[in-house]
């Protein structure tokens, strides 16, 4: 489609307000109004939600996501290139949008939304990973939003979503997965940006539980996990030295092979070896 509203098509945007996507500032510009409606719906309901949107640009999502009926829109963007035109979408959606200049990693935009929250976001892709690690370790949990609709490379999606014993198994899985329920819900190829990546790239949802999906000290089994990946092609019982003196009796009494290797164990038992180290207190 052109357009979704009265607003010019975003071609013309780009060429009106001359936004040539910068490296440096992770750009790559979604500009089919069709995609960015599509990743707008896949979020769900939003006539009851506010939106937090980081990165916005030219404006191709936050258009689809307020054609789509979000109640109201908060957009983080840095480049100060990509403000007026954000500032036109404004305009032709009184009061549901509000643009904010400045720096995601920087800006703490909570007391601008209500809840219930959705992030959605084409993000950036030198800040997406640090950004979602932020999101889902805040001080308390339950944290201020209710899901996360997110662009990333591929590569970074499946190893949300990724499961044991597979390639991209590792520590982003079991954080992402302790506290959400994470699916890939759309794969893009890179011609559908301007200017197109060299990677595929693909859209994760991850739905918040109320409580972590087993109990666990996170900061416990933060520590454990990070210890185990670093090492991640070595025994157990070598990449977890230290963790305990008794270390083979304790990963045997989690249900955890000594021989077994980190890309092979669960989420449920990594968060039993996590229990286990904090009842003893080392």
């Amino acid at each position: 489609m052109a357009t979704i509203d009265g607003l010019p098509p975003l071609r013309d945007v780009i060429r009106q307000y001359d936004l040539v996507a910068k490296r440096q500032l992770g750009q790559n510009f979604l500009l089919d109004l069709n995609l960015t409606a599509r990743i707008a719906r896949s979020a769900g309901k939003l006539a009851e939600c506010d939106v937090l949107e980081v990165g916005p640009g030219p404006g191709g999502l936050t258009r689809g996501l307020l054609a789509e009926g979000a109640r109201r829109v908060v957009a983080v963007e840095k480049d100060a290139r990509c403000i007026p035109a954000l500032q036109d979408v404004a305009a032709a959606y009184p009061g549901r949008l509000t643009v904010i200049q400045g720096d995601a990693l920087e800006i703490d935009t909570r007391a601008l939304l209500s809840p219930p929250v959705r992030v959605i976001a084409n993000l950036p892709y030198n800040v997406g990973t640090e950004l979602l690690i932020r999101w889902l370790t805040p001080a308390s949990w339950p944290p201020f939003w209710t899901s996360l609709t997110l662009m990333f490379q591929k590569e970074v999606a499946e190893r949300i979503v990724a499961r044991p014993r597979t390639e991209h198994y590792g520590r982003l899985a079991l954080l992402a997965q302790w506290r959400t329920d994470a699916r890939i819900v759309l794969t893009l190829p890179p011609e559908a940006f301007t200017p197109a990546p060299k990677v595929h790239s693909a859209v994760v949802q991850l739905t918040r539980l109320d409580t972590p999906r087993y109990p666990a000290d996170e900061k416990v089994l933060m520590r454990i996990t990070a210890q185990a990946f670093n090492q991640r092609r070595k025994m157990l019982r070598s990449s977890l030295k230290g963790l305990a003196p008794d270390l083979e009796d304790l990963l045997t009494s989690c249900g955890i092979p000594p021989t077994a290797r980190a890309e092979e164990i669960g989420l449920e038992a990594f968060c039993a070896l996590a229990r286990a180290v904090k009842a003893r207190g080392t």
